[in-house]
């Protein structure tokens, strides 16, 4: 599975302005539906269950990544996009440190192997420096989906 399987290339978010975990999730959701991926009728139950999956335990990972998720079954296919932030959001992270890049993930419930192979390949591509730092270094859309083709380029 590569990136490209998943992201949602219209939704992604150069500057998210949120700073908040609860915003954080809102603004990249309402990106999901500004994308004509999610119906207005749909955006707050899929706001809800990634917020009830974070009461479980933050998906604040460390290092400033957070790979918020849920399956939900008002889509029928895996979605997900990518958010940077400029200032930061307060994630309740592993490492307490406010979280700058965010993945966030959808999936219907009927689909849990594709979740799992999606939350994989994030977390391979996360733990490689040269990804993140050039991630970090992105100032566009366009910048952003480079990074995340070069990542599905160099990917088995």
């Amino acid at each position: 599975m590569k990136l490209s399987d998943f992201v949602v290339r219209d939704a992604v978010i150069v500057d998210l302005q949120a700073t908040t975990k609860e915003e954080a999730i809102r603004e990249i959701v309402s990106g999901l539906r500004d994308a004509g991926r999610l119906s207005d009728s749909d955006l707050e139950g899929v706001t809800r269950a990634i917020l009830n999956r974070e009461e479980l335990g933050s998906t604040g990972i460390g290092q400033g990544v957070a790979v918020p998720h849920t399956r939900h079954p008002m889509v029928d296919r895996l979605i997900g996009t990518v958010a940077l932030s400029n200032k930061g959001v307060e994630f309740a992270a592993l490492d307490g440190e406010p979280v700058d890049i965010l993945f966030l993930l959808v999936s219907p419930p009927n689909q849990p192997g594709d979740h799992l192979r999606a939350l994989e390949n994030i977390s391979r591509h996360l733990k490689d420096e040269q990804f993140v730092r050039f991630l970090r270094q992105a100032r566009s859309r366009e910048q952003i989906l480079d990074v995340l083709d070069e990542a599905d380029q160099s990917s088995p």
